[in-house]
């Protein structure tokens, strides 16, 4: 089953359905931390649990995700793309339905480990393949169409979950996911071809899959484009790992009242994709990640003076900081990805792996550890969602400083592929 190939990717027809299934397969990590959102009232209710413990449902997921995520890239370097997205999916819809028939709070924060341990088969490893497929400008088009659908899952999940929520009590919610899972499993069978044949895969061993996460640990330009890519991101996560705290406690709103945030935030990041799209061929791929850093440092000051005045917790002003600071992560998000997906062609999978347990595991701590204490007031949130921008740019301002001086010093140029790099051109 796994090696045939449904469609042709260069068709008309792969172009159109290749990224949309991909783009579902990539919505399942967030999608699954945001549909819960509403029902937490309820389960808190159901298992004698407050807010902080409910947080838990939100962490443990994370916290699985990010240990996996090291190792759903290298599998499917080894054994092929479908392969590790069909039986990670599979056991993703056991553990949903799982969490579903839940009696206590332990045991579902198990399931939702078991969640976190599995989503990451779809949501990492479907991004290897745009690149697998295409390059150049068709690949930073094809990577901007699949940020658009995957930009929409935070906005989307919470209204998913309060609307199943109108159909029954919490449980739904987890059958919903775990029926999304069996149509992803559908579509990937159908739609998705391997992208990554056997004469180009690496060997299936573990000392294989530690020389390449520690090829790519040592790699200095994977840290700055990688940590420059985390970093924004976070100053956006800060408000949607926090959600339920700022829509309810600081807005306070209701668990029908989600989509006042997700939909102008995550809305502005399907537009930062489009334009992404559109710059394609355009504007150069540097240029286009430098303008995203400047619209989401914008964001990220706008988001402190709104909070700072007598609008903070009034709508829409509340929301204003983190939808502009959304814009800009539309706009360089994806050619992030594609930079990152170049550094190791052979170890593609690797490399989205490496780069989502840095982003997984910051975002867990965020969720954690800084959400819950900066969430006091949106003046907390705001102020931190700056700092933690500001620090990205400054990781892409260092990354283009040693790419300019190292092609200034052209006399030594870098090799083609990072393994062929001496110990001492990696220090």
């Amino acid at each position: 089953m796994t090696q045939t190939t449904p469609l042709d990717p260069r068709s008309r027809r792969a172009l159109v359905a290749v990224p949309v299934v991909l783009a579902m397969l990539s919505m399942i990590g967030p999608f699954s931390i945001d549909t819960p959102f509403p029902a937490f009232t309820e389960m808190g209710l159901d298992f004698g649990a407050g807010s902080a413990r409910m947080q838990l449902v939100v962490t443990s997921y994370m916290v699985a995700f990010a240990a996996m995520s090291v190792f759903h890239g290298p599998l499917s370097d080894a054994v092929g793309r479908r392969p590790v997205i069909v039986w990670s999916v599979a056991v993703y819809v056991v553990a949903s339905l799982g969490a579903a028939l839940s009696p206590d709070l332990g045991v579902l924060l198990a399931f939702r480990v078991l969640q976190g341990l599995s989503a990451g088969g779809a949501t990492i490893v479907s991004r290897t393949i745009i690149r697998d497929l295409f390059e150049g400008d068709q690949a930073q088009v094809l990577m901007s169409r699949v940020a658009m659908i995957f930009g929409l899952a935070p906005a989307v999940a919470p209204v998913v979950g309060g609307a199943v929520l109108q159909l029954g009590p919490w449980p739904l919610v987890f059958v919903f996911m775990a029926a999304l899972g069996l149509v992803l499993i559908a579509a990937t069978v159908l739609v998705l071809p391997e992208s990554h044949p056997p004469e180009r895969r690496v060997p299936l061993r573990p000392a294989s899959v530690v020389s390449g996460l520690v090829a790519v640990a040592r790699l200095p330009a994977f840290h700055r484009v990688a940590w420059a890519a985390t970093l924004a991101f976070a100053a956006q996560f800060l408000y949607i790992g926090g959600a339920a705290i700022f829509v309810v406690d600081l807005l306070g709103l209701g668990e029908l009242d989600f989509w006042v945030f997700f939909v102008p935030m995550i809305g502005s990041m399907v537009v930062g994709s489009w334009i992404s799209g559109r710059a394609a061929g355009r504007i150069t791929g540097r240029r286009l990640v430098g303008a995203g850093f400047a619209v989401s440092l914008a964001g990220g000051a706008v988001g402190v003076a709104l909070a700072a005045s007598p609008l903070a917790t009034d709508l829409p002003w509340a929301v204003v900081g983190p939808s502009v600071l959304a814009l800009g992560n539309g706009m360089s998000y994806p050619t992030l990805q594609l930079m990152l997906l170049d550094l190791f062609p052979e170890r593609r999978g690797t490399v989205v792996s490496a780069a989502s347990f840095v982003t997984l595991m910051v975002n867990a701590v965020t969720a954690a550890l800084v959400t819950p204490v900066v969430g006091v007031s949106t003046l907390g949130l705001a102020v931190t969602a700056l700092v933690v921008v500001a620090a990205g740019q400054l990781c892409w301002w260092r990354h283009r400083v040693v790419e300019d001086r190292e092609a200034a010093g052209a006399d030594h140029p870098v090799p083609e592929h990072p393994e062929a790099l001496e110990p001492t051109d990696l220090m």
